[in-house]
């Protein structure tokens, strides 16, 4: 089974920064595709961004420019650094790991960013 596990989240002003992390122990990190995503209150899960185990990053057109994820391979870790928040990006923040042989999807627990003055 896969785990993964968030961290960094919390309450940070408009224009403000964050750093989310996520942490797996398992060696499918290194040729899975990472990503977040996030879900508002009365809204459907949508994509944050996304990187390959190559680096190859996809973002939403919503948080291009002002969003990195990064990976680190020795450390199994995904993160993404959050800058120039905005209050539309509250919501909880989901790490996921995709692997494509088989095809699965594992999902974190979720870390609840909240973006208000």
């Amino acid at each position: 089974q896969v785990q993964l596990v968030e961290s960094g989240g919390g309450l940070v002003q408009p224009g403000g920064s964050l750093r989310l992390s996520c942490a797996t122990s398992r060696n499918i990190f290194r040729i899975s595709r990472m990503g977040w995503y996030r879900q508002a209150p009365g809204k459907q899960r949508e994509l944050v961004a996304t990187i390959t185990s190559g680096g190859s990053t996809n973002y939403a057109d919503s948080v291009k420019g002002r969003f990195t994820i990064s990976r680190d391979n020795i450390r199994n870790m995904v993160y993404i650094q959050m800058d120039s928040l905005k209050p539309e990006d509250t919501a909880v923040y989901y790490c996921n790991l995709h692997t494509v042989v088989p095809i699965n999807d594992y999902w974190g627990q979720g870390t609840q960013v909240t973006v208000s003055s």
